[in-house]
């Protein structure tokens, strides 16, 4: 394993997502105890926005703090086991990529199984994309310029919605960024059956995670609910997929980037040896971790290079060494 990831391994903690109430508590009080420091050059607020079908949904926004054209926008979400975890999980990784990349962040704080399993994260989810691209010009957005990311499952719920928007003709998404994601609820890939004992993750918190985010729909998920079960991936966003050495999840990730592949879309895959579920989130300072984020600015960039888009050249310089 990297030698930086395997020193921080110390002192982090796998928690027990049974007790899925405690971590949400634990989050909470370490995010207290340790406030991100706000970059000068990043707008950080929250808004509300209500849904046709669903309650109020609370969207953390991280702004670059420049003036001129509409801003593309990234819709990112946020990581958890569909059970845990808020946007401010995400703020220093959010705000980062706000001043690096010039794209305005928006973060939806989507309602957490069990309470609320499938499909009410994944509804707040996509009625938040369709919210942004509504409300674009009061935002500053360029609504023709949208794309969407997260970690774990938020990289299955940002999956899904491309599915989504896809089938149902939704707004366009330019770029996909799924980092470590849940993709498939059959947990028998060759990867998830090795890494009993894995760091941060393991197949046990798996089929929990599964079990209560698709809960009397276990044995047969609907539609979006798993990724890796839609019949259709053609037609779907450039995709940067990042899957970890030692993560159940890993064979999952790759096998999905390859069916992305396979049914003719853009696709960069990205396999990272010695590296653990989340690594670039949870130990960010590591220079493996470093070298991942540079991908994602990287990734914002061509995305929207592809289609004419003029990044400012400050972001440029920045993201892209």
């Amino acid at each position: 394993m990297d030698a930086e990831l395997s020193a921080a391994l110390i002192m982090l903690d796998n928690g027990d997502l049974q007790d899925y109430e405690g971590q949400r508590s634990n989050h909470r009080k370490m995010r207290e105890a340790n406030p991100p420091t706000i970059l000068e050059s990043v707008r950080v607020r929250d808004i509300q926005h209500n849904s046709h079908d669903g309650p109020p949904v609370r969207l953390r926004l991280y702004e670059p703090r420049i003036s001129g054209q509409p801003l593309p926008a990234l819709l990112w979400i946020h990581g958890g086991a569909f059970a845990i975890g808020f946007p401010e999980d995400d703020d220093e990784l959010c705000m980062k990529l706000a001043a690096d990349s010039g794209f305005l962040i928006v973060s939806p704080d989507y309602r957490l199984a069990p309470e609320h399993p499938f499909p009410a994260g994944f509804d707040d989810t996509y009625n938040s994309l369709l919210w942004l691209e509504k409300y674009a010009d009061l935002l500053g957005i360029n609504r023709d310029f949208l794309a969407i990311g997260g970690v774990s499952a938020g990289g299955a719920l940002a999956a899904a919605v491309c599915q989504r928007a896809r089938d149902e003709n939704g707004p366009l998404i330019r770029q996909q960024i799924l980092a470590c994601p849940v993709i498939d609820d059959a947990l028998t890939s060759a990867s998830m059956q090795k890494f009993q004992e894995a760091p941060i993750f393991t197949p046990r918190e798996a089929k929990l995670m599964w079990d209560m985010y698709l809960n009397e729909n276990r044995e047969t998920p609907p539609l979006y609910a798993v990724p890796g079960r839609h019949p259709d991936l053609a037609n779907l966003p450039p995709a940067y997929v990042l899957t970890a050495d030692y993560d159940p999840l890993r064979d999952e990730g790759i096998e999905y980037a390859l069916r992305l592949i396979l049914a003719g879309n853009s696709v960069e895959l990205h396999h990272v040896p010695g590296t653990f579920h989340g690594f670039d989130i949870l130990v960010p300072t590591a220079g493996i971790s470093q070298r991942v984020y540079q991908d994602y600015v990287a990734a914002l960039h061509r995305c929207i290079s592809n289609v004419g888009f003029q990044v400012n050249s400050q972001f440029t310089s920045q993201g892209e060494k």
